[in-house]
């Protein structure tokens, strides 16, 4: 059920940075769920930068008081306190809600399922080996499915060049969603 395929421009990755090589695959991951029909839910991000945005306006109104340092002690300790809240509130997110998620989207227009996904990805440090996983972004649902996982040398995909071989990665990635919603055909 490929709705799409790679892109026709080659993508390169720098192989001895494997933070270049993550994000080149993430990316691809991203694409290749968003063209089976998965609408990205940026829900999370825009209520991240809305407390980015608090954060640095309260860091302006310390910066930018009209008072001189000994009168507006008070402002500042408060600014200082509530500035420490919002980032340890956006540690929080990041630590509890994000992990190692690149892309959380809603359930596909049409589908059964009532849940949308959350696709998280690993290399570790010093390691060739690209972890993917597909779960449901509400794991309590009845209509949730049980996480699937991908690893895999990331020397399968790439050329000696660093071109990522897209049409290998792509299906790869297309068999793992298949294989989260229980649509892989086995051969």
């Amino acid at each position: 059920m490929a709705t799409g395929g790679p892109a026709k421009n080659p993508k390169k990755a720098n192989l001895l940075d494997p933070h270049s090589i993550k994000h080149l695959l993430d990316e691809s991951v991203t694409e290749v769920v968003t063209s089976r029909g998965y609408v990205e839910d940026v829900r999370l991000s825009n209520l991240r930068l809305l407390i980015g945005s608090i954060s640095i306006a309260i860091a302006l109104a310390a910066q930018f008081n009209p008072k001189k340092f000994p009168e507006n002690i008070d402002f500042l300790i408060a600014c200082i306190g509530l500035y420490i809240v919002f980032n340890g509130l956006l540690q929080f997110i990041s630590y509890t809600k994000e992990k190692n998620a690149i892309l959380f989207t809603y359930a596909p227009p049409g589908s059964f399922s009532s849940t949308g996904l959350i696709v998280s990805s690993k290399l570790p440090r010093f390691s060739d080996m690209y972890t993917l996983t597909i779960a449901s972004a509400d794991p309590k649902s009845i209509s949730a499915n049980k996480p699937v996982h991908l690893t895999k040398s990331v020397t399968k995909w790439f050329a000696k060049d660093g071109v990522l071989v897209e049409g290998l990665f792509w299906k790869d990635v297309e068999r793992l969603i298949d294989d989260y919603n229980g649509e892989r055909k086995n051969k």
